[in-house]
């Protein structure tokens, strides 16, 4: 107790103390560890990445560091790889979560309408399972089922056509079946974020609706969709980032062949720093996947402003 009184009684536990009894100092005493937390390991490295990014350097070669300006962004300006790269990753981005997006609604809706079907959540527990994997396993467990000589799709396949076919080596397929192998992990995701944006429908529209005699497309345009719209929204932006970035789906399952057929911008961004070691190319090419999932996002919030600036 008397340790107590001298510690209250000193100039640090009086500080604590008015700190921790107004509610604006008690909510920053319980985010000072994530603050701190997100700078040292988000802000400084990003910082430190902006930063390389205008430098000449190498870790192989003997030279030392020297400042480029702005010759690693001009060197990827004029590299045709870096814009193979990126639009072989817009054109994954874009079939990616648009089929994942069409295929998580259609579910989504289907479980929604089926809350007495039995084996619901069964059922919901298996549709589930991909997104919890991680890439690496289901690139793996796919490069496996693959295979044209021992793989179980080439055994079905070869039964029903008798042809057997290389899918990750051939250039016809290779990205296809990336393709593929991205769907089938992340359309659970976009039912998920459906059944939410579903979730969040007030039930007393949707029984005025019933009264009213509106048809389905009616509900959709007029009850569902302003309501679902944004959690919907949401799940397309994580899943546009995310898709953006893939890296270690694609080199389990290819490493970004046949050639370069599936070497998208991570693929790309991972050779230049940790194969060929080139820190100052690598940093510039980070810094433009960053700056355009800030446009992604940007795009989101914009949109959405607008829309409930419209529903104002």
């Amino acid at each position: 107790m008397a340790v107590k009184r001298v510690f209250s009684g000193s100039l640090p536990g009086k500080l604590l103390s008015k700190i921790t009894n107004s509610d604006r100092g008690l909510v920053t005493v319980l985010l000072l560890p994530v603050l701190l937390f997100f700078i040292i390991w988000n802000v400084v490295p990003t910082l430190w990445m902006v930063g390389l990014s205008f430098y000449n350097y190498t870790m192989t070669s003997s030279k030392g560091i020297s400042f480029a300006g702005f010759k690693n962004f001009l060197d990827l300006i004029k590299s045709p790889d870096m814009w193979n790269s990126l639009s072989r990753t817009f054109l994954f981005v874009v079939f990616g979560v648009g089929i994942q997006t069409v295929l998580g609604v259609l579910l989504g809706f289907l479980f929604w309408n089926s809350a007495k079907m039995p084996g619901r959540r069964i059922a919901l527990t298996l549709l589930f399972t991909p997104m919890i994997l991680a890439p690496i396993a289901a690139g793996n467990y796919f490069r496996l089922m693959l295979d044209p000589s021992f793989g179980v799709l080439n055994y079905f396949f070869k039964a029903v056509t008798g042809l057997t076919i290389d899918f990750l080596h051939n250039p016809a397929t290779a990205l296809g079946s990336v393709l593929f192998v991205d769907i089938w992990m992340w359309t659970p995701f976009m039912t998920l974020m459906t059944l939410a944006a579903l979730g969040s429908v007030p039930k007393a529209e949707l029984e005025a609706a019933n009264v009213d005699r509106l048809t389905p497309p009616q509900k959709l345009v007029h009850i569902i969709w302003p309501h679902g719209k944004y959690i919907l929204m949401l799940g397309i932006l994580l899943r546009t980032i995310d898709s953006f970035k893939a890296m270690d789906l694609v080199f389990k399952l290819t490493e970004g062949g046949p050639g370069n057929k599936t070497e998208f911008i991570g693929l790309a961004l991972y050779r230049r720093a940790f194969v060929s070691f080139n820190m100052g190319t690598s940093s510039a090419m980070a810094l433009v996947t960053l700056l355009v999932a800030i446009a992604f996002t940007s795009i989101y919030l914009y949109v959405l402003s607008v829309k409930q600036r419209e529903g104002e």
